[in-house]
């Protein structure tokens, strides 16, 4: 169990202790879509949505999502971000919400589960307020774009054809 830092001697979890780690500044960026029939897309590019502005709701509550990630996610460290910037976009060739997310931060630990996290509810949001008029919509290709800091060093996503 000893490369397995989730976990304590006994094999239970445990949340790892980052206090010896050097603070260094810290960013991510994930992206997300949400896809939805063309008579959606409509709604929301026109405004007609009847719970209101799709994009923007979405888009506050990514934010929000953001900052109650260590109460979503077991493990995660609670740290204090600088900056959270959350872009959504409609896509009309492919009748889709496309999301993406920046997290920064000076800190110990990371903030990609922060910036999945953003994802994660702006599209859900974008799902709740279009839920009336289409039930089938697709919340995919969630994913890490990049990240920076940290003992890891940095990462870049090497998108394929159908992200």
């Amino acid at each position: 169990m000893q490369d397995f830092t989730h976990f304590n001697a006994e094999g239970r979890a445990r949340m790892v202790n980052v206090g010896e780690k050097a603070s260094t500044h810290r960013t991510a960026t994930a992206a997300g879509r949400v896809l939805v029939s063309r008579d959606t897309f409509l709604l929301i590019q026109s405004g007609g949505m009847k719970k209101g502005d799709v994009l923007t709701v979405a888009q506050i509550a990514g934010i929000m999502a953001a900052k109650r990630t260590p109460d979503l996610i077991p493990m995660c460290h609670p740290i204090p971000l600088h900056a959270i910037d959350l872009h959504l976009s409609l896509d009309e060739q492919r009748c889709s919400v496309e999301i993406e997310a920046t997290v920064s931060c000076d800190g110990k630990t990371g903030v990609e589960m922060e910036a999945l996290t953003a994802v994660s509810g702006a599209a859900l949001t974008v799902y709740d307020m279009c839920k009336a008029v289409q039930r089938d919509m697709e919340i995919t290709d969630i994913r890490l774009i990049s990240k920076s800091g940290g003992i890891h060093g940095d990462y870049l996503r090497e998108e394929n054809t159908h992200a």
